[in-house]
């Protein structure tokens, strides 16, 4: 049977505050094969990790991520006494110990994020993931050589040409997949995960339509085939 790619959302964000070093080490702990983050950028120009556009739900402060500077951002309670990381301190903490899947949330982002990998030597596998597929070709540009998956909120019949320009990866809803999906990535040798599936019975359901990879909050749950 193939084997399954257990990704952990955000860290292991269902057993620590995502996005952040107690995550990504959760994540590493519970033997995933890579750890999702998000990437973003401060008004001083550092790439940091945080889903959101503001810092409100996920720290003690307030304000949008790129109108703070780096220092104060630091200075947010991100739950536990976590801080949101620079993308510099999440490859330190996950070289040599997992895979790293950079989900890049907002434009203009996509050299700097090459070069800080490149910077980092970081030499276990990176997978450059974006609903901004524009992005993702600037990733290309930035490196010929990187490993794409193009996310998909909605589908259309032009979903499966669009995503061979990208490739070799897919990221579906999980409840948006259907088995026919499925085949129609895999017929043009892409390779399908599906986000974000928490309930065991939603993995379940996605083991069953033979997917490549399954991101949660809960890694542990996803059955290593």
């Amino acid at each position: 049977m193939r084997r399954v790619l257990r990704i952990g959302h955000r860290g292991a964000a269902g057993h620590a505050p995502e996005n952040t070093v107690a995550a990504i080490r959760k994540g590493i702990a519970l033997g995933v094969d890579f750890v999702e983050i998000d990437v973003r950028r401060t008004a001083d120009g550092v790439l940091v990790v945080l889903h959101d556009e503001t810092v409100n739900r996920t720290t003690n402060g307030k304000g949008r991520v790129d109108r703070l500077s780096l220092q104060e951002v630091k200075k947010f309670n991100a739950g536990n006494a976590e801080h949101i990381p620079k993308l510099e301190e999440v490859l330190k903490v996950a070289a040599g110990k997992v895979g790293l899947m950079l989900e890049l949330k907002v434009k203009g982002v996509a050299q700097q994020t090459v070069e800080a990998v490149r910077e980092a030597g970081f030499r276990d596998p990176v997978i450059y993931a974006s609903f901004l597929h524009d992005e993702l070709k600037h990733i290309r540009t930035a490196d010929p050589g990187a490993s794409l998956l193009v996310l998909f909120g909605g589908l259309s019949r032009a979903s499966v040409a669009h995503a061979v320009k990208y490739g070799p990866y897919v990221g579906l809803r999980h409840d948006k997949a259907t088995r026919p999906l499925v085949d129609s990535f895999h017929r043009v040798d892409l390779r399908v995960f599906v986000y974000t599936a928490d309930v065991p019975s939603d993995i379940q359901h996605a083991l069953s339509l033979d997917v490549d990879g399954v991101i949660s909050n809960f890694p542990e749950r996803i059955a290593s085939q």
